[in-house]
């Protein structure tokens, strides 16, 4: 065991800085994640994507999480903090986007209390619901979960789970709201301007 507590040691002495990425439905967080990887060097962590990617492995661990997401349940906060901590732990990189978590108020909570890392920032890509649904519609003419009915339903579980997480960090003035009903090129310059380096300083 003392070879874990030394890695502790090492991994606290210098924590990993972590920025939250909300954003609903076709607000295009997706695009402007690979854009800051790219640009940035940062590694995008979707918590989505870790839960079926466990799936997939077929461990225990993914078995219970598919017979959880089968039956309707909500996958509880610590299993996917897990796999985001094993994510970070298991990553040469120190800086993270993550994508589409905290999804309420619970996970929030229990992230900061399972990892104790506090998200430098959150940047909350901010977009008109006409807008969503607009991207929406236009985008996926294949996908049965994008009818108009479904998208509203969606927009609505996101506004009402998320909000309370975005009070929460603009309380602690940690949040950095982008208009992103705009076009791709013109969101990512807001981005840039908040991850370069010019702006870290002024921060500090």
């Amino acid at each position: 065991m003392g070879s874990v507590d030394a890695a502790n040691g090492s991994a606290s002495a210098k924590k990993p800085t972590v920025i939250f990425v909300l954003g609903g439905p076709g607000s295009g967080k997706g695009t402007q994640c690979a854009y800051i990887v790219e640009h940035f060097g940062y590694t995008h962590l979707s918590a989505g994507d870790l839960l079926r990617a466990e799936i997939k492995s077929g461990s225990a661990n993914g078995t219970m999480i598919q017979n959880m997401i089968k039956e309707g349940k909500i996958v509880p906060s610590e299993v996917t903090i897990k796999l985001l901590q094993k994510a970070i732990q298991e990553n040469g990189n120190d800086k993270f986007l993550i994508d589409g978590f905290p999804r309420n108020e619970e996970n929030r909570a229990a992230f900061e209390k399972v990892t104790e890392i506090e998200p430098k920032f959150v940047l909350f890509f901010d977009c008109p619901e006409e807008e969503m649904e607009k991207r929406l519609l236009g985008r996926n003419q294949g996908r049965e979960d994008d009818n108009i009915e479904t998208i509203r339903k969606r927009f609505k579980v996101f506004l009402e789970s998320s909000l309370p997480v975005i009070q929460y960090y603009e309380a602690k003035g940690k949040v950095r709201k982008i208009n992103a009903a705009k076009p791709i090129e013109a969101v990512f310059e807001e981005v840039k301007a908040i991850f370069s380096p010019e702006a870290e300083k002024v921060e500090a």
